[in-house]
């Protein structure tokens, strides 16, 4: 054993059998990252946004998503100069452990295990909902569908890295040809000033619109920062994929700003669309189904079943591609010794994490139904749809100021190591993406809905924390990203 007693942890000698268990097999190249990236974040397209629209109205909402699309815009550019220099499956936490050493590491891998395990269960809760509306069943059936739906998605990521990809690349094309639909039914249907400048200063409807672009100024704006995180929340997942690209050091970069400008696209022509048709910003502010009201705006009500499908398409993307960075997340820690080192072992056919992404799921199982039978239906729903959702932004924050301060730590620390991309940004660009969170985390802490999730992410630190220093500090091993921050070379590990 050997010891690291400057930062209180311990590494365990493994032989090289423990990592001939935990294997990864090569798949992904461009087109299958940039629909992984895309398809994480694609369901904030189809609900989730549009709550923003009631703190700022159309003109504070847009000026949130220009904010956040530049602090986006930021992490994406630190992201592709860090993964291709480290490219391991630990990702975030495999930059701030080389940046800042094993507790800062695990910090950071917190934060992004928190925003991975909870971010599908919100997910799968809508789905829920939508299926629910177009079968009919009874609000006590939900429970049953997210258990199917985990069933299903858990086991086509545990067949195989390329049966995965596959399904990404097809639900993500998918969810956007239904979005790009959407944008050309409502070009000719529109009107701007009547339906997006329906919203008065005091926050009421004006029914013949004409509206301020800033009913509640530029405070306003700022507010609805929270809510213009979903246009791209997850799109920071990809360098998870970096031990099964062929090539991250080439595919990568190129894969994580191709899903950013394509997600920067699609979140502009949605929020320009979505509030133009009828209804507009009043309604959508409230509404769980902005795009489904879009189209019903558009084609009525009577083929509301239908398009009610439409839009699980979208939130069915981000629910597969989340489960898949959420395994590789939790496997990526477990394989280093920080979570339970049994959760990394890898299919010995397939070579995916199945114990990661069967544990995960049971977690997050576990936490709507403590939830949705402690509270009843309805009180359980606005927990599971409201606070739940709120932990996965916040952890969410504090990984990209973690990220961010990772990326400027190591252009400091390291301004030698191989960097087959450089941000063209540098670190200013870094430094403008903490900034923007910090506003960000701000603004949710004034809001006392946000507060309840801050408290539960607060937990989670909590109980990973104290497994940490009891437990896990101990229990270290010099996987690949230990290996790289401790300056040692490449672990004995390969992929397939």
């Amino acid at each position: 054993m050997t010891d690291q007693r400057a930062s209180g942890v311990s590494y365990e000698v493994v032989t090289v059998e423990y990592f001939d268990k935990r294997r990864l097999k090569r798949h992904a190249r461009v087109w299958s990252l940039w629909a992984l990236g895309v398809g994480a974040v694609i369901s904030g397209h189809f609900s989730g946004w549009n709550l923003g629209l009631a703190s700022g109205g159309w003109g504070g909402m847009l000026i949130a998503a220009i904010l956040i699309a530049i602090m986006y815009l930021g992490l994406v550019f630190c992201i592709a100069e860090m993964s291709p220099a480290l490219p391991h499956t630990g990702a975030a936490y495999s930059f701030a452990r080389t940046a800042m050493g094993p507790w800062g590491g695990f910090i950071t891998g917190l934060c992004e295990n928190v925003e991975y395990v909870i971010t599908p269960a919100v997910v799968v809760f809508f789905i829920g909902s939508y299926l629910g509306s177009i079968f009919g069943t009874p609000a006590s059936f939900q429970p049953v569908y997210w258990i199917f739906c985990y069933a299903i998605f858990v086991g086509l990521n545990i067949a195989g890295v390329e049966l995965s990809f596959r399904v990404t690349l097809v639900v993500t094309v998918a969810a956007l040809a239904c979005l790009v639909a959407f944008w050309v039914s409502a070009i000719p249907n529109m009107n701007f000033s009547r339906w997006a400048l329906n919203v008065a200063a005091d926050g009421s409807e004006l029914p013949n619109g004409g509206g301020p672009l800033l009913p509640m100024g530029i405070w306003g704006g700022l507010a609805a920062m929270p809510f213009a995180v979903w246009l791209f929340l997850a799109i920071e997942q990809l360098p998870l994929a970096a031990e099964e690209s062929v090539d991250p050091k080439t595919d990568m970069p190129r894969g994580i700003i191709a899903g950013m400008l394509t997600l920067i696209v699609s979140a502009f022509m949605i929020l320009w669309l979505n509030a133009s048709v009828a209804n507009g910003t009043f309604a959508l502010g409230k509404s769980g189904e902005p795009l489904l009201d879009g189209f019903k705006a558009i084609y009525g009500e009577g083929i509301a079943k239908v398009l009610a499908l439409v839009a699980v398409v979208g939130l069915i993307a981000s629910f597969h591609t989340i489960i898949y960075a959420k395994g590789r997340q939790i496997y990526s820690l477990s394989r280093a010794g920080y979570f339970p080192r049994a959760l990394s072992i890898t299919h010995a056919t397939y070579r995916t994490p199945h114990f990661a992404m069967i544990g995960g799921a049971l977690v997050a199982l576990a936490i709507m139904l403590a939830i949705w039978f402690a509270l009843g239906a309805e009180q359980g729903t606005a927990v599971i749809g409201g606070t739940l959702l709120n932990m996965a932004v916040f952890g969410a924050m504090i990984s990209y100021v973690m990220q961010a301060l990772s990326f400027i730590m190591l252009r400091v620390k390291l301004p030698g190591i191989e960097r087959p991309y450089r941000s063209p940004f540098g670190i200013p660009g870094a430094v403008l993406t903490i900034v923007i969170a910090l506003v960000t985390i701000a603004f949710q802490l004034v809001d006392p809905v946000y507060r309840q999730g801050v408290i539960g992410v607060a937990v989670w630190f909590a109980v990973g924390m104290i497994y940490f220093a009891l437990i896990g500090r101990h229990k270290l091993v010099l996987s690949p990203e230990e290996e790289f921050a401790m300056g040692k070379g490449q672990v004995a590990y390969r992929t397939d």
